[in-house]
């Protein structure tokens, strides 16, 4: 009997430090797995040193494996676009550099229309005061960031800019989508 396997999908976002976006998805129920590391840029294989500089045009991002059944893309997106600031260009917070922009990075035409229509309903629905500047792109290339990057929040829960950037965005996390969030995390 041959063994029933999930359906799974990709999704790639950048929303400013990888080691944000990281702690915060991984943390949901449908997140099979989440990967940090760089798109969107031309250099292949690029090192975080290389990507820091901004030259690479790469952005940081993350990639996330998840289960359709469980939780859907555009509960992603929701999530996205309520836990970094997508109005800001090129930053996140004290985090400079065009490898911090915000965008959405996607795998089809359906991934494609839903982004463009989350997009439209946060500008419609007024969330920010400023304009959306979301890049919203097709997906090329992913390149695994280096090993100590990956889980670097749960690995280094005391490190200062855990402490200052990520554990705030992990609250808001719990407070706007806590039934969502995997129960080890809460």
């Amino acid at each position: 009997m041959e063994e029933k396997r999930e359906k799974t999908e990709i999704a790639t976002f950048g929303g400013g430090c990888f080691w944000c976006t990281e702690a915060i998805f991984k943390r949901l129920k449908g997140v099979v797995s989440v990967t940090s590391g760089y798109t969107g840029g031309k250099r292949e294989n690029p090192s975080y040193e290389q990507v820091s500089t901004g030259a690479t045009g790469h952005a940081e991002a993350i990639q996330i494996t998840f289960d359709p059944n469980v939780i859907s893309y555009e509960k992603l997106l929701d999530v996205f676009w309520n836990t970094h600031d997508p109005t800001t260009l090129n930053q996140q917070g004290a985090d400079v550099g065009t490898q911090y922009r915000s965008v959405l990075f996607y795998h089809s035409p359906e991934q494609k229309e839903k982004a463009l229509r989350s997009k439209e309903q946060i500008e419609k629905n007024h969330i920010y005061n400023d304009p959306i500047v979301t890049e919203i792109a097709p997906f090329a290339a992913f390149y695994t960031a280096e090993e100590h990057h990956q889980n670097y929040y749960d690995a280094n829960p005391v490190y200062p800019y855990c402490n200052i950037v990520i554990s705030p965005k992990i609250r808001k996390l719990l407070e706007l989508y806590g039934s969502d969030v995997k129960e080890e995390y809460k």
